[in-house]
């Protein structure tokens, strides 16, 4: 049988059996090319608060990640989606940063969690109080620079996640991020109920109280020229009086890709000056 074929087949009956995978063909890993040098560890969090365990993939940049600033990269709904961020291209980005690259972990979400706190669990303090502690002590980063981004939903829980605990970040990120402007548009699963989607609706509340809600974190938001989020996240950027960046691309992963290496750079300075 292709190697391909069994592949997909694999991740098909993995997620099939609802079991999170641990490593198949054409994960990055440790002294594979594209992993352009970082050493990519994997672990496990047995999570209190969303009642599982999840898998977590981090990564050090060459050089060792000790005093390195970390970075909570959150990934988009599907599953295993933490490992379509943690690809060559983030890494080829996170390399080309020399030495003001973070250290990054891509936490595990499930398959669409929208990273908030919900009926399944609650997905803000796995990402607070479990996942950003036990990165920091795995990876020896400092623990007072510290900045979360995302894509897609994970933009979307980034900006969540963050109003939080606004003194906790020293940057927050959406890219394509997943923001709705009305209950009745959310995609199905991303809420349980209208009254979810009002007590995580971010942007009424930039709207009311702006980015002061997001502490002095410096903030960002992009998205494609045809991405179906665009709406959601002019409206955001506006609320928030910052710039809404686009390029031209839709709401796939070749748009991510091409746009890594911006990403990070937005990341590596707002570290720096924190």
């Amino acid at each position: 049988m292709p190697r391909r074929i069994i592949a997909v087949a694999l991740v098909a009956a993995v997620a099939a059996a609802g079991i999170a995978y641990r490593f198949w063909p054409g994960d990055v890993h440790t002294g594979s090319s594209a992993a352009h040098g970082a050493k990519i560890i994997r672990y496990d969090v047995a999570s209190r608060y969303v009642h599982r365990t999840l898998p977590q993939t981090a990564a050090t940049p060459a050089g060792g990640g000790n005093g390195r600033p970390l970075l909570v990269f959150l990934h988009g709904r599907g599953a295993n989606g933490h490992e379509s961020n943690a690809n060559g291209a983030f890494f080829a980005a996170l390399a080309g940063l020399g030495d003001r690259a973070p250290d990054v972990v891509f936490p595990d979400g499930a398959f669409g969690s929208y990273w908030h706190r919900r009926g399944s669990g609650d997905w803000t303090r796995y990402v607070l109080d479990e996942v950003i502690p036990q990165a920091l002590r795995r990876l020896k980063a400092d623990p007072r620079r510290v900045a979360i981004g995302g894509i897609s939903m994970g933009g979307f829980g980034a900006f969540d996640v963050a109003r939080q605990r606004p003194k906790r970040f020293c940057a927050v990120g959406g890219h394509s991020a997943a923001v709705w402007l009305r209950g009745a548009d959310t995609a199905p699963g991303a809420f349980d109920d209208a009254a979810d989607f009002a007590r995580h609706d971010v942007v009424a509340l930039a709207r009311v109280r702006g980015r002061a809600a997001w502490g002095r974190a410096r903030l960002w938001l992009d998205g494609g020229t045809a991405d179906p989020f665009r709406p959601g996240g002019e409206a955001l950027a506006t609320a928030l009086r910052i710039p809404m960046h686009h390029w031209s691309g839709g709401h796939d992963g070749g748009y991510w890709r091409a746009h890594y290496a911006r990403y990070l750079r937005f990341y590596a300075d707002a570290l720096a000056a924190c």
